[in-house]
């Protein structure tokens, strides 16, 4: 007689509790995994070049990356560089993108960083944190994803998938984005740095959700401590 397949209960655990955090071992033990089963993950948002990632960064703001990628695709064929954007015109940028939330200020945005780039770094964008974060529409979040998945940093950036992880698994408990990324660059191992914060976001999208978080098809549900997780049973 085979034996039935592990299943996850309906309800999960009480949430009033904090996840212990897991230990070095078991921490390294799920990046492992994650590298096993995704060995170079990459961001869902498509881009031809570092300036169209970051654009698309800047777009994907309340937004999903699937939306952005839809209005983006057409966009970039017409201006794939700062120079190209800014002769399009911030009217037609808009409607490029009308159908992404806060839209109208984020056609602003998109030229004005793209006249400073053009002004104030040569039509390039920096690889250096201060001069990314000066741009118009560009914080700590958006500047840490362009000097990873760009420049090939190790940095860290905390999205809502992340903090709900950090907080959910004990990893980095943390109140605030920076808190969260701080504590995360001292738990995670170096050797899994470059490609953490995609694993993570991976892991939040698909698996452990906001309101229903898979754990039985979970690849670290044995290594997870969080009091949320649905109970595995045979």
């Amino acid at each position: 007689m085979s034996k039935a397949k592990p299943k996850a209960t309906s309800q999960p655990a009480s949430a009033t509790k904090s996840a212990r955090r897991p230990g070095a071992d078991a921490i390294a033990a799920m990046f492992r995994r994650w590298q096993e089963r995704e060995p170079h993950p990459k961001s869902e948002l498509e881009s031809v070049n570092a300036y169209t990632l970051l654009v698309a960064v800047v777009l994907s703001a309340q937004a999903t990356d699937a939306g952005v990628n839809k209005a983006t695709r057409a966009l970039f064929a017409c201006a794939d560089s700062p120079q190209k954007m800014v002769a399009l015109g911030e009217d037609a940028v808009r409607e490029h993108i009308k159908t992404i939330g806060l839209f109208r200020n984020k056609a602003k945005n998109v030229i004005a960083l793209s006249q400073a780039l053009i002004a104030d770094h040569g039509g390039e964008v920096p690889q250096q944190r201060e001069a990314l974060e000066a741009l118009p529409g560009v914080g700590r979040k958006t500047a840490n994803v362009i000097l990873n998945s760009a420049f090939g940093q190790p940095t860290m950036a905390v999205d809502t998938h992340i903090f709900r992880l950090a907080n959910r698994l004990g990893l980095a408990p943390g109140k605030t984005p920076l808190a969260v990324e701080t504590g995360l660059e001292k738990v995670i191992p170096r050797e899994f740095m470059l490609h953490a914060h995609h694993w993570l976001i991976l892991h939040g999208r698909y698996v452990c959700k906001a309101r229903a978080p898979e754990c039985g098809t979970c690849i670290i549900a044995d290594l997870c401590t969080s009091p949320e997780k649905r109970v595995v049973s045979l």
